[in-house]
């Protein structure tokens, strides 16, 4: 199914830009799992819980990487039925998916590492050493090709970002594993293994948590981060020709594809199609918004040259408008009008 041209920009299938090459994740994914069945029977044999803590985290990994290859392709579906926007936002609960289940390993990882520094137990650093070791070079070719999946795309994934997630966070456990067993293999201090698990526990909820904010805002429909709505809608109030912006919403229909719509009134005789074209280049130009829905009208002329304190309740152009109102004058005095169906006036 062809995407559909408009206005300089797509609609539909691959509207939102080249995705990941999945290869490169299923190749990742192998090797994943291949290093993490050795590495169980490395833990067992070694006692050590940093190694298990690894095996356990590399599960998740390889779980995280197949959920990945999985969305990705479900995502590619052009729109169809009900979901206009397609399944795109699949992804979004894979990155939510392996933001929780970090957070979740990190809990069970942390209870144990405390565990075993109230009551020690003896670890063979040697084991530990070399598989750690091992283990930073797998995880170093993961992470690798990986960012390959990621270049091979055209658009920023949050799901690639929470496969991404967990494996370098398994490369920086792999090297406190390594740090550990060298402290074990030189004085002794078996309390340096769950120790170092700990510092694995920091870096998981760090990753986890950033995954499970990122992907809570897009499911929020927030702003994409960097962009605030009050300068956008500032800067469209300023546009010439420009007398009214109001209903503006800025949000994400999934990672890397941004959406903006709201609702502009155009000065009595002037072009509503030029204003609207003019409006559409700044989007693309300075916010990388191309995915954009305007309703563009005249305002009313018996209002148009009342400031907007004065219009008494119900001359508004929209019954159900929500949300700050921007005028020209907003631009000049660094004022944003309080709109009639809600919101506060910005400072």
């Amino acid at each position: 199914m062809s995407s559909r041209e408009h206005n300089g920009h797509a609609h539909g299938a691959g509207a939102a830009g080249r995705d990941a090459d999945t290869r490169w994740l299923v190749a990742a994914g192998a090797l994943i799992v291949a290093f993490m069945a050795g590495e169980v029977v490395a833990g067992v044999l070694a006692h050590s819980l940093a190694l298990l803590s690894d095996a356990a985290h590399m599960l998740t990994d390889a779980a995280s990487i197949a959920l990945a290859i999985v969305t990705a392709t479900i995502a590619t579906r052009p729109a169809h039925g009900g979901y206009t926007y397609g399944l795109r936002r699949t992804e979004i609960l894979s990155a939510q998916a392996n933001g929780i289940t970090l957070v979740l390993l990190a809990a069970w990882l942390c209870y144990e590492a405390i565990r075993r520094l109230l009551a020690p137990q003896p670890v063979n650093g040697a084991v530990m050493l070399t598989v750690a070791l091992v283990g930073v070079c797998v995880n170093l070719a993961a992470t690798w090709l990986i960012a390959r999946a990621s270049a091979s795309g055209t658009r920023r994934s949050l799901n690639l970002e929470g496969a991404f997630a967990h494996v370098l966070t398994d490369l920086y456990a792999f090297a406190a594993t390594a740090v550990a067993a060298i402290v074990v293999l030189a004085t002794g201090f078996n309390r340096a293994d769950p120790i170092a698990t700990l510092v694995v526990v920091a870096l998981m909820l760090r990753a986890g948590g950033g995954l499970i904010r990122d992907s809570g805002r897009i499911f929020l429909e927030a702003a994409p981060a960097g962009l605030d709505p009050a300068v956008i809608g500032e800067a469209m109030a300023g546009r010439p020709h420009v007398a009214e912006v109001h209903d503006l919403h800025v949000w994400e229909i999934t990672s890397g594809m941004p959406a903006a719509s709201a609702h502009v009134l155009v000065a009595p005789g002037q072009d509503c199609h030029a204003v609207r074209g003019d409006l559409e280049e700044l989007f693309a130009r300075e916010y990388g918004i191309t995915h954009l829905t305007l309703q563009v009208d005249h305002v009313v002329e018996d209002l148009a040259d009342q400031p907007v304190p004065e219009r008494a309740a119900g001359e508004e152009h929209c019954e159900d408008a929500h949300g700050p109102r921007y005028t020209p004058q907003d631009t000049r005095g660094g004022r944003v009008s309080k709109s009639r169906a809600g919101g506060n006036p910005r400072e």
